[in-house]
């Protein structure tokens, strides 16, 4: 019993040994780091264009490594067929994408001209953008949706100068089959995640330890088997990053949700207050005309006795149907 207590021990601490190493060294998704690969990626651009290459070296990587706003970088961008293609992989469900890719396409158009004279007479030709999200998280969406910039104009209209549509693709398992059936990759990695969410929603084992027995299953059906052999720490590492993550911008909504609704139950208190002082003030003034009429003073007598305007002091008297 004791072995048998100290090899968990011992297994979980390797599990966070290697999560600790791992995660210092690879920052990035899981889905980026199998597309990073070029045969993956020509595979799921075959299969999301119906189209059938076989020369990965076709494909002109140019994925923004550096960070151009607040920290981000785009997972995948490539050019081919005289299109730049911009991949995103979001775990949350998130309508600003349009807006960070006109910061990302902006950077690429800028990498492409950068030695070309936008003053020339020349028309300066460049790829036409294609903007995907690949979407797995827990949120429903439908199977294909879109996002666009305009939705996030303060005044919206029919024709906007600039607009920007993000196709949104529900990469959940059992979601987008044809495309899963077309990008094996794509589908063994919605199957990776459903397994993790499996063992983590059991409540029966430890994070790291939900991640293993995914893993493990994973590599025994044959599922990204060679890829989680290969990379086994670094994507146990990355599962247990991109959960806590997921799980921190939950708490982070909800913690937001909450001090909304407290604020506006703090602001529903004072305008209820604003609005009891102000029915008070309302009641007194026309307690104190009425008495003022009843001694034969005049409106304008009356206004200028109690420092209100003749007509606030003729609609009160209306309105109370003082005679």
């Amino acid at each position: 019993m004791s072995k048998r207590k100290n090899a968990q021990r011992s297994r979980k601490y390797s599990v966070r040994n290697r999560m600790v190493k791992a995660t210092k060294k690879y920052k990035d998704t899981i889905f980026r780091m199998l597309f990073e690969n070029k045969e993956n990626l020509l595979s799921l651009y075959n299969a999301m264009n119906h189209k059938n290459y076989t020369d990965a070296d076709a494909l002109q990587v140019v994925t923004l490594e550096n960070s151009i706003y607040m920290g981000m970088k785009n997972d995948l961008a490539f050019i081919l067929d005289m299109n730049l293609y911009l991949y995103e992989h979001q775990s949350t469900y998130n309508p600003n994408m349009p807006l960070r890719d006109l910061f990302y396409i902006s950077n690429e158009y800028q990498k492409l001209v950068v030695q070309k004279s936008l003053y020339s007479s020349v028309l300066q030709k460049i790829p036409a953008p294609k903007f995907v999200v690949f979407y797995n998280g827990m949120k429903e969406i439908e199977d294909i949706s879109e996002f666009r910039l305009s939705s996030a104009y303060e005044c919206q209209t029919d024709d906007p100068d600039l607009e920007l549509r993000v196709t949104v693709l529900n990469v959940n398992e059992g979601h987008n089959q044809e495309l899963m059936e077309h990008c094996q990759t794509l589908k063994e990695y919605a199957q990776y995640v459903a397994k993790v969410r499996k063992y983590t929603s059991l409540g029966e084992l430890s994070l790291e330890e939900a991640v293993e027995c995914a893993v493990e299953e994973c590599i025994k059906e044959g599922i990204l088997a060679e890829f989680l052999i290969q990379n086994r720490a670094e994507v146990i590492s990355m599962s247990i990053f991109e959960y806590n993550k997921d799980e921190e911008e939950k708490k982070l909504r909800k913690a937001e949700f909450e001090a909304g609704l407290e604020e506006g139950r703090k602001a529903g208190i004072e305008e209820g207050r604003k609005a009891g002082i102000e029915e008070g003030r309302i009641e007194l003034l026309k307690q104190q005309i009425q008495r003022k009429l009843s001694k034969g003073k005049s409106i304008d007598e009356i206004a200028e006795e109690l420092e209100e305007s003749v007509i606030d002091i003729q609609n009160l008297i209306s309105e109370c149907k003082i005679v």
